[in-house]
């Protein structure tokens, strides 16, 4: 444990808070696009497939560098048993009080729109079971991943730390862009590989929801949460992000062209998903470099607003998938134009959600159950802007 202080990286704060707002555009035009979700508009909008896939594509990878860089910044700060405390509530005890309070009234819901509900009775129990996982824990599932990849961390960053008294010099020191991509290209072959044999021996593993999201979706980030500690330990690491590359720049270009190729030309029975594994562990080791150099000249700045809006994303990500389907379900059908329909979903999903932030901030209770820590202050929408 150390007590040293560390000077506040305000533009991974705001990186991490807009990631996770990004969510509710990538959502709501996830209804308007050519993919087939729990609810879709009556013709699909061409750009805002291209911007769905976009976001798709790089977002999380980039969310779980930080997360790794701030966890691990945090473990050196606690003791062990402490910090996994700290960290699982943090991200653990919101995700239970979202199921009960979210997904299963969002689960209900959808069970009337698509009129599935009276089909209930004829499921099997595992049936049963697995569409529950998928329906429940929905966009949690990465609230169940971090605390996973917390857990792992206890072992993980323990080694990491066990070399801290080691010279900067060494193998991580002459880490380059070229070579972290030649690592993560080598981790998404793997991981594709391991997909593959995975489909050939026992496919009905990967339509399984816990085991996709509690194994699948954590080897897959784990590099990434990796990534992102030894960022904060190594200066060097952090500086090949926070620097401008054109070349990661134009490979993450190429990156997200070979995604949509792929998206249009591939097949779930061959070997699409395979070949999106290992785009999108290229794509988003670039973006990090992109994402972070972009954060780091812009948003490298103390701001209420910013702090506000950074204390507000978990719970504005929380509330804005079950606002997102109703939206779809009940409102788009009366909407001719996607795009209209798009920016009416931006201003109802985002208004409704700042309102229950607001009003969740004066109930204690909700404070804690939404936060996975007590707020002993208050800090309204009104009083940031103001001060």
């Amino acid at each position: 444990m150390t007590n040293t202080p560390v000077q506040r990286e305000f533009f991974l704060d705001s990186i991490r808070a807009w990631l996770m707002l990004l969510g509710i555009p990538f959502h709501i035009s996830l209804i308007y696009s050519s993919h087939q979700w729990h609810v879709n508009s009556l013709a699909p909008s061409a750009w805002l497939t291209l911007f769905n896939d976009f976001i798709h594509a790089f977002r999380m990878q980039v969310f779980f560098v930080i997360s790794g860089y701030f966890s691990y910044m945090l473990f050196l700060r606690y003791p062990r048993k402490r910090w996994w405390k700290v960290r699982v509530e943090r991200v653990g005890i919101p995700m239970l009080t979202a199921i009960p309070l979210l997904t299963l009234p969002q689960f209900l819901m959808l069970q009337q729109v698509k009129g599935t509900a009276g089909n209930w009775h004829t499921l099997s129990l595992y049936e049963k079971y697995n569409t529950l996982v998928w329906d429940l824990i929905s966009h949690l599932w990465f609230l169940l991943v971090l605390i996973i990849l917390t857990t792992l961390g206890l072992a993980l960053f323990a080694k990491l730390n066990r070399r801290a008294e080691q010279p900067e010099g060494g193998f991580f020191s002459r880490l380059t862009l070229g070579k972290l991509s030649l690592v993560f290209l080598l981790l998404g072959l793997l991981y594709a590989a391991l997909r593959r044999a995975i489909f050939i021996l026992h496919p009905q593993l990967l339509s399984d929801g816990l085991f996709n999201f509690a194994v699948m979706q954590t080897l897959f980030y784990l590099p990434f949460f990796l990534l992102g500690a030894l960022a904060f330990k190594h200066e060097s690491i952090k500086t090949l992000f926070t620097r401008p590359s054109l070349g990661c720049a134009i490979a993450a270009a190429f990156a997200f062209g070979a995604y949509l190729l792929n998206q249009r030309l591939g097949s779930g029975d061959a070997w699409l998903y395979e070949t999106e594994s290992v785009i999108t562990m290229l794509m988003g080791l670039w973006m990090v470099n992109v994402v972070f150099a972009l954060g780091h000249r812009l948003l490298n700045f103390k701001s209420s607003r910013v702090t506000y809006f950074v204390n507000a994303s978990l719970f504005i990500y929380l509330v804005h998938h079950p606002l997102t389907l109703f939206f779809g379900a009940y409102i788009t059908p009366h909407i001719a134009s996607n795009t209209l329909g798009f920016l009416a979903g931006l201003v109802f999903v985002i208004g409704i959600a700042l309102v229950l932030y607001e009003l969740h901030l004066r109930v204690a209770l909700l404070r804690f159950l939404f936060s996975g820590k007590p707020q002993n202050k208050v800090v309204s929408l009104t009083s940031s802007i103001n001060s």
